[in-house]
């Protein structure tokens, strides 16, 4: 098929849908202009980059860095560029204006929050691995999050010569210990009221449509994670005769021979599919 083809076959498929799932991956935030390296990445750290040698925003999140002062220098930067700033590109917007009148949920690996900056709604929004919007306690001494923008806005504002001062390191308020990031990289990661409340309304939403005529949007979803959403979507569509599933990724768009027959598979940028559907 021709890439024209391929968006007019996954607007019938959207508007004959009576439910969407969307589920998102990296490749979504990076179609929106959200880079982790490159002229973006000079842009903001070129100083980290000089200084400590690495050469994206990701390996910069795992930099073993010797204190405190110096990991929030980087991580209250990096969370203001890439959470509390706004995507270059209108990926998110497009996307809500093609699902707005539908019954939809999201499901996404990323956490960014650029869904609820779009104008998603809150509710219909699981951010299944954290937010870069909150800290917890880095034990974790319970399973409550805090909103962090203040702290990082501070932090970003005073940081001199890649270090915040010492007083800006953020401890929790009940042990003491210092705070990190709610995101899932080990086993301390916080599953807090919200993460659960979320859960429970995605996994009601699955069951409610099961036998529906629902599409699975899959976006810029990778290999790093499969198990949260594309494998879940194929074993969906493959259950139910009246779904379909749709994928777009550049150079990793793909799907399974059991349901290839009620596939879309479109290997191109998002934000050049999500034009289309939008002109």
């Amino acid at each position: 098929m021709t890439f024209m083809q391929d968006c007019l076959k996954l607007k019938t498929a959207l508007d004959h849908a009576e439910a969407v799932v969307i589920g998102a991956g990296a490749g979504l935030s990076t179609s929106a202009g959200f880079t982790y390296s490159g002229e973006r990445f000079k842009e903001y750290f070129s100083d980290f980059e000089e200084r400590y040698g690495f050469h994206d925003m990701y390996s910069g999140g795992f930099y073993p860095y010797e204190t405190l002062e110096e990991f929030w220098a980087f991580w209250s930067r990096n969370i203001l560029v890439n959470r509390f700033a706004d995507p270059p590109k209108s990926v998110y917007h497009d996307l809500l204006e093609l699902v707005k009148n539908k019954d939809y949920f999201v499901i996404t690996t990323n956490v960014d929050h650029c869904f609820q900056k779009a104008g998603f709604d809150k509710k219909r929004l699981f951010y299944t691995q954290g937010d870069y919007g909150l800290l917890q306690c880095s034990v974790p001494c319970r399973n409550k999050t805090y909103d962090n923008e203040e702290p990082i806005r501070r932090m970003t504002a005073e940081q001199k010569n890649m270090k915040i001062p010492s007083e800006l390191i953020p401890r929790c308020p009940v042990c003491g210990k210092p705070m990190t990031m709610n995101l899932r990289c080990d086993d301390a990661f916080v599953q807090d009221e919200g993460w659960d409340l979320a859960c429970r309304r995605y996994e009601a939403f699955i069951k409610s449509h099961k036998n529906s005529r629902i599409l699975y949007l899959e976006l810029g979803v990778g290999a790093n994670t499969p198990v949260i959403i594309k494998y879940p979507f194929w074993r969906f569509t493959n259950e139910n005769l009246s779904a379909a599933y749709a994928c777009i990724n550049l150079g990793e768009a793909i799907c399974p021979p059991q349901i290839k027959n009620r596939s879309i598979i479109i290997n191109e940028d998002i934000s050049k599919v999500l034009k289309e559907l939008t002109a």
